[in-house]
This record gives structure tokens, C-alpha cells and sequence, in this order.
């Protein structure tokens, strides 16, 4: 059953939309592959640059398969949109496992490396917590392209009232980096809120992760420099 508006029509963020454009989630992921690839063997798994290049093919294909716009709902790019981010949330997930037990148990030296390793992997986080938010929210965004889902995940201020927003107005991908962002700088929601119990299990664990990596690699970096 679809949401109902005023005089009986759909809200304006939930009616059907010519999709977004592929290109600024693309060059996201091809930062982050490169910041993957940058990082030190220390805190790289064995294999990080065959996980690189595999990255690379997902996106790739992905490019391939649905060039410009998302104007729909493919179960191809859907299932490898999702192959790709579980790709690059395990490689970062290992990298901040390893820097964790670099500060705890081996001792962290170089301020410099610490901070400019520590900060790649937080900034890697915001973009994987980004993707997963955009990749979930409504089914993902072919399927919010085409207003299939009539239930938001997270609601927009431009959600809560038409004044605040045009008609055409829907969530894109730098909606939820941003909301990823402030998720993990504030350590909470901002004026983005999860509605569904998966949003805000992912919010949680986004928090969760951003403050274990920043509490230990400043606490750590202010120890080295004194």
C-alpha cells in the first residue's frame, strides 16, 4: 500500500524519478580502492591487491552493465553493487582489526603513519557505511528510481515537509555519504534518523567502529608526541 500525501497523491520524495547518475558513486569507490591499495603491508591483508583488482572488476562491471543512469531496478547491478561493498567492508574491517592491535599490542611509533593510516581507514568507513545506506534504504536505488518501496528507511528533513525541498527533489548518493560522515564524526544521528531496525543496527555499529578507531589513534598520536 502506497503512502498517501495531500489530496491523496504520493509525497513528492516518493514519486517515480529518471534515477541517478553512476558517476559520482564510481569515483567514490575508485578513492577508496586507491586508499586500500595505498595503506602499509602491515595493516593490508596477504592478498589486498588481488581484493583491489577484484574491486576494480565489480566496479567495472558494474559501470559496463548500467553506465549512466539508475532509472531502475536490475537484479545484475543489484547483486553486484552488493558483492562489491561486502568486498571493500571485509578489506577495511581487517585494516582496522590490524591497526587496533598495531596500537594495543606492538606499540605504534610514527605519529605520522599512524595518523595518516588511521585517518584512511576511518574515511574508507564513512564511504562503506555510505554505500550500504544508499545500496539498502527503499530496496536500493533502482528501486527508489521506480517508488516501488513505499516505506523509507531513513527519513530526509526534505522527507518531513515539501516547503523544505522542490517536487523533484529524492535522496542520492551524496545524501547518504553525508549522512555516513556525520554519523561517524558526531557518533550519532544528525538530521538524518533510521527508521527500520537494520538502519539503526548499521548506524550502531558505524558509531561503534568510528570511535574505537578515532579514541585509539588520537589518544595514541598525542602519546608518541609528547
Amino acid at each position: 500500500m502506497d503512502q498517501q500525501g495531500e489530496n491523496g497523491l504520493r509525497p513528492h520524495w516518493h514519486q517515480p524519478h529518471s534515477g541517478e547518475h553512476r558517476w559520482p558513486v564510481s569515483i567514490v569507490v575508485v578513492i577508496v580502492i586507491f586508499l586500500q591499495f595505498s595503506l602499509p603491508k602491515s595493516l593490508s591483508l596477504s592478498a589486498q591487491v588481488q581484493i583491489c583488482l577484484l574491486e576494480t572488476a565489480f566496479l567495472i562491471a558494474l559501470v559496463v552493465v548500467n553506465p549512466r543512469r539508475i532509472s531502475r531496478h536490475l537484479p545484475s547491478t543489484r547483486i553486484l553493487g552488493i558483492f562489491l561493498t561486502v568486498l571493500m567492508t571485509l578489506s577495511n574491517t581487517a585494516s582496522a582489526i590490524k591497526l587496533i592491535d598495531a596500537i594495543i599490542t606492538r606499540g605504534v611509533t610514527d605519529a605520522r603513519s599512524l595518523l595518516l593510516s588511521g585517518g584512511s581507514i576511518w574515511l574508507t568507513n564513512v564511504v562503506v557505511f555510505g554505500l550500504w545506506y544508499w545500496e539498502l534504504d527503499r530496496g536500493g536505488p533502482g528501486k527508489r528510481a521506480e517508488a516501488s518501496h513505499p516505506y523509507p528507511d531513513f527519513i530526509f528533513p526534505q522527507m518531513s515537509d515539501p516547503l523544505y525541498a522542490p517536487k523533484t527533489w529524492h535522496p542520492t548518493f551524496f545524501d547518504y555519504l553525508y549522512t555516513s560522515f556525520t554519523n561517524a564524526s558526531a557518533f550519532s544521528p544528525t538530521d538524518v534518523m533510521p527508521l527500520t531496525r537494520w538502519a539503526k543496527a548499521l548506524m550502531l555499529l558505524q558509531s561503534m567502529t568510528a570511535l574505537l578507531i578515532v579514541g585509539l589513534v588520537i589518544a595514541r598520536a598525542v602519546n608518541i608526541l609528547r
